[in-house]
């Protein structure tokens, strides 16, 4: 018996080093071909920007190719479906953006839950809005565009892709200010901005990135941005939140894997996203966009994921907006 026992406690040694060295190792290989990042837009718009900035970055230090893969559709929950659904070895990855968030209230019969099903890895980058108007429109600020609105309810109409951040950007100054403004639905900001150069539309959010050429050359006028503080790229817009406190919308950027990723690629992942951010080429690109970077660990971009999930339902809800 005392043979029997003493064998069992060896295999049972054996077991345990095993175990222990098992999650080490994988982290050691990790990644062992190359890496898909997936992206729930088409190529050109700020995610796919984003996410090849950080792809070409984690190549370099983990020395695996990391490929951008374009699934467009149902606002990105094709390409997130795709991630949610693949092999949780951290080989599949998911660019994560404020669709992310507010799908999830927008669309009733979703498959899945983003927040329950998925891993977060790292924050990359948050970029602000602009709010624009046509030149036509009597306002030089944003208590000026308040007042007007308020004294003309129902007058005033702004462009955006219904559910989009720009879209729901203007719900939130509306419901926090109470004032009447239609919306128009558009297919994307493209068009949007293409009506409001021309008039047909007398407001809009969009990228702060896309719209200082309009602003400076004197075709638009930009009231305010979106984040709390002022932006580099146009110091001389003052944050909505000076006006209205509490107002604050972002287009937030990160790296989401599927939920049961071991925990030390996760870490792997985390890191070297880190070291990315801290590299002044990259840095320096996303300060170029307007960017602030989203420095932290995988629960610091969980907690900001569900964060944004509570706010935008609610705004949703009280809106009852409704997907396209």
């Amino acid at each position: 018996m005392d043979l029997y026992r003493r064998q069992l406690l060896r295999l049972g040694a054996v077991a345990g080093a095993g175990l222990l060295v098992t999650p080490v190792a994988r982290a050691q290989t990790y990644p062992s071909r190359p890496v898909r990042f997936l992206v729930g837009f088409p190529p050109g718009g700020p995610v796919d920007l984003v996410a090849r900035l950080i792809a070409d970055s984690l190549a370099e230090r983990l020395g695996q190719a990391f490929l951008v893969e374009h699934r467009p559709g149902a606002g990105s929950n094709i390409a997130a479906e795709a991630v949610i659904r693949s092999a949780p070895d951290g080989h599949t990855l998911f660019i994560a953006n404020p669709a992310s968030a507010i799908n999830q209230t927008l669309y009733d019969n979703l498959s899945f839950n983003f927040v329950r099903d998925t891993a977060p890895v790292a924050g990359l980058v948050r970029l602000a809005n602009v709010l624009l108007v046509h030149p036509s429109v009597p306002a030089t600020s944003v208590p000026e565009l308040i007042t007007f609105a308020k004294a003309n309810p129902g007058k005033l109409n702004f462009g955006a892709a219904t559910g989009t951040s720009l879209h729901l950007s203007a719900e939130l100054l509306k419901l926090m200010t109470e004032v009447q403004i239609v919306h128009v639905p558009y297919r994307g900001a493209g068009p949007a901005l293409t009506d409001l150069l021309g008039g047909q539309i007398q407001m809009m959010f969009n990228a702060v990135p896309l719209s200082v050429e309009h602003v400076r050359s004197g075709k638009l006028r930009a009231l305010g941005v979106t984040s709390t503080m002022r932006l580099e790229l146009v110091p001389e817009v003052p944050p909505i939140a000076d006006f209205l406190s509490g107002y604050e919308v972002s287009n937030w950027y990160g790296v989401v894997a599927p939920k049961d990723t071991p925990r030390e690629i996760v870490i792997k992942l985390n890191q070297a996203i880190q070291d990315s951010l801290r590299d002044p080429k990259v840095k320096g690109r996303f300060v170029e966009l307007g960017g602030t970077l989203l420095e932290g660990s995988p629960a610091d971009f969980g907690k900001l994921i569900a964060d944004e999930t509570e706010k935008w339902g609610k705004v949703i809800r009280a809106a009852n907006i409704k997907p396209e």
